[in-house]
């Protein structure tokens, strides 16, 4: 009787796999991590780039109602923050002045900070797309 070769193989192949499924090595078990932190990074950034085609489209809508909402947004909470901090002291400053109180409590802020927060950083990344000449307008 001769050795057979082919089948010590696919008996060492099935060996390997079992004790690989039940004692498997770090690098194995590393590289799928690696994998689905790749995969995820890859699924987010597919939807950010399609998030700024959206955003794209938009800005360049000649409609106000489409590309102005930004703005508006701006000058919204631009306003409010001119009224809580500056607007109102003054107001309740004058009005003490003359003996009379303002009973008007300064806006709650906490929802609108992060929009406008939000919306400065966006516009801080506009001047810098500018300066490097990457804007096209």
């Amino acid at each position: 009787m001769g050795l057979d070769i082919a089948g010590i193989g696919a008996v060492a192949d099935l060996a390997k796999d079992l004790v690989n499924r039940f004692f498997p090595s770090k690098t194995e078990e590393e590289k799928a991590n690696m994998s689905l932190i790749l995969a995820t990074m890859q699924n987010q950034m597919a939807m950010n780039q399609g998030q700024m085609d959206i955003d794209k489209t938009e800005a360049a809508s000649p409609s106000l109602f489409v590309s102005g909402w930004r703005p508006m947004v701006g000058w919204v909470c631009g306003s409010a923050c001119a009224w809580n901090w500056v607007g109102l002291p003054i107001a309740k400053f004058g009005l003490a002045i003359f003996g009379k109180v303002l009973a008007v409590a300064p806006a709650d802020l906490t929802q609108m900070l992060p929009l406008l927060l939000g919306l400065l950083g966006m516009g801080a990344l506009r001047t810098y797309e500018k300066t490097q000449g990457v804007a096209r307008t």
